[in-house]
């Protein structure tokens, strides 16, 4: 090769290394400008929500009566419809007095060198309905023309994904970070009901209830909760999946609760020792270890052994897969599975049916702001019939329960499972009823309760702070 044709080549080389560059610098900047326009856009649609109220301090202890104390937190939420409808986790508002939200707009000042400004205002907020099974809740704050997110087309969801992060961290709102999937449905909990989305997009506190979306902006899920050892963010974060999140937040605004579902079957995973001991054709996959009577399961033909290898035309492995599947799932269309039986392949279809819902709620799932009555530094409930039934030692079959104490000084001593059947020698049908007597007393006066302890009746007295 002569010396001309060496220049010439390297010259040919240099050019093309210059147009690569080029050509990388320019896709950079794409994506810079596509990340700023996204993040512009879901922002407004993502609020920081501020909450305060009572709530139990410490773990729970069942040696010991559970005390109240006054909280403050903060959380995020998404923008569902423009007339105010938001979604957030059910433990980011339970047991809130008030909940307020922070709706931000940005807008450019004077000069195109200013940094966007955020502009906020402040708007009380009230629960329309939550569900504790899946740590979901709706609020609907006054407002219209609020920007609002879609939901993502999840069967398009795959690992290695682009995702953003948008909440409000440590409370700072409107924060965005970035990542990708790194599950579509991981069960973060071996106890838990459902599989989440894994994401190594930074997540903090104060960033449940934020939104999980693509990078076309739309939902992919709600930041739920970070696995971390040491508090911060671990690239180990969670998040509801949208349809779950969209299930939810459908009926929670036509009904204020999500009905529990069941196909009448239960399913565990396969392990290996299982498919060893069983002789199972396959070690992976769900096995059917109960039928219902009478229930949808028996009545597709489902038996126990047998394993459920696709659900609505996806593969599912774990039980949280298949729970969702059949949240998710249209409840007036059967449910396409699809089992091995005796190393036969069987297309089947199922209904799903909702469980019969008690609008009574058990004394462990008591609201502070329903239930509290501060001058006598308790939580309490009604005694309902079935509450009753299922305490056949109780005296009386009537009265207000105690169900925890708060942290406000007082002198009465009250425990969780005393029960207050008078006041000052005035029966006490219900907590309406108790709180209206203790309401018309004065400080300074005297109190006299009747209360049921551990099958017998007995006074606590003292003066009302």
């Amino acid at each position: 090769m002569s010396s001309r044709t060496v220049v010439a080549f390297i010259l040919l080389m240099l050019a093309a290394a210059g147009q690569s560059y080029a050509h990388t610098q320019k896709s950079l900047v794409e994506f810079n400008s596509a990340l700023e326009e996204l993040t512009a856009r879901v922002s407004p649609a993502v609020v920081q929500i501020l909450v305060s109220g009572y709530g139990p301090s410490g773990a729970p202890d069942s040696t010991k009566t559970p005390v109240f104390v006054r909280q403050q937190g903060i959380g995020s939420g998404v923008v569902l419809d423009s007339s105010g409808y938001i979604m957030t986790n059910a433990h980011v508002v339970k047991s809130a007095e008030r909940i307020q939200v922070v709706l931000t707009k940005r807008f450019s000042g004077a000069s195109d060198a200013q940094p966007p400004i955020p502009e906020q205002s402040v708007v009380p907020a009230k629960v329309v309905g939550m569900t504790d099974y899946f740590d979901l809740a709706l609020l609907k704050i006054e407002a219209q023309g609020l920007p609002t997110l879609s939901f993502a087309d999840f069967r398009k969801v795959a690992q290695g994904q682009l995702v953003v992060a948008i909440g409000s961290p440590q409370g700072f709102d409107n924060s965005a970070t970035i990542g990708i999937i790194s599950s579509v449905a991981r069960q973060a909990d071996g106890s838990s009901p459902i599989a989440y989305v894994q994401t190594d997009a930074p997540i903090n506190p104060g960033n449940s209830g934020g939104a999980l979306v693509d990078v076309d902006g739309n939902l992919i899920g709600m930041n739920t909760f970070i696995i971390t050892q040491g508090g911060g963010s671990e690239g180990l974060g969670f998040a509801l999946p949208a349809p779950i999140v969209r299930m939810a937040y459908e009926d929670l605004r036509a009904t204020g609760h999500v009905d529990r579902r069941t196909m009448g079957i239960g399913v565990q995973q396969i392990t290996p020792t299982m498919a060893r001991g069983l002789d199972l054709p396959r070690s992976n996959g769900l096995i059917v270890c109960d039928v219902m009577p009478g229930g949808p399961g028996e009545e597709a033909g489902i038996k126990v052994g047998d394993i459920i290898i696709e659900a609505a035309g996806r593969s599912v492995t774990a039980p949280p897969q298949l729970n969702g599947t059949m949240y998710a799932w249209n409840m007036s269309e059967p449910l396409n599975l699809v089992v091995l039986r005796d190393k036969k392949t069987i297309a089947m279809t199922i209904k799903i049916v909702t469980v019969d819902r008690h609008p009574e709620r058990d004394i462990d799932a008591a609201e502070p702001q329903k239930n509290m009555i501060r001058q006598l530094g308790v939580m309490a409930a009604t005694i309902t019939p079935e509450m009753a039934g299922k305490q056949a030692d109780l005296r009386v079959t009537s009265g207000v329960v105690v169900i925890a104490r708060t942290a406000d000084p007082t002198e009465a001593e009250l425990n969780a499972g005393d029960v207050i059947h008078s006041i000052n020698n005035v029966a006490v049908a219900d907590i309406d009823s108790l709180r209206c007597q203790v309401e018309n007393l004065k400080h300074g006066d005297a109190v006299v309760l009747q209360v049921e302890r551990q099958g017998g009746l007995e006074f606590v007295s003292f003066e009302l702070e």
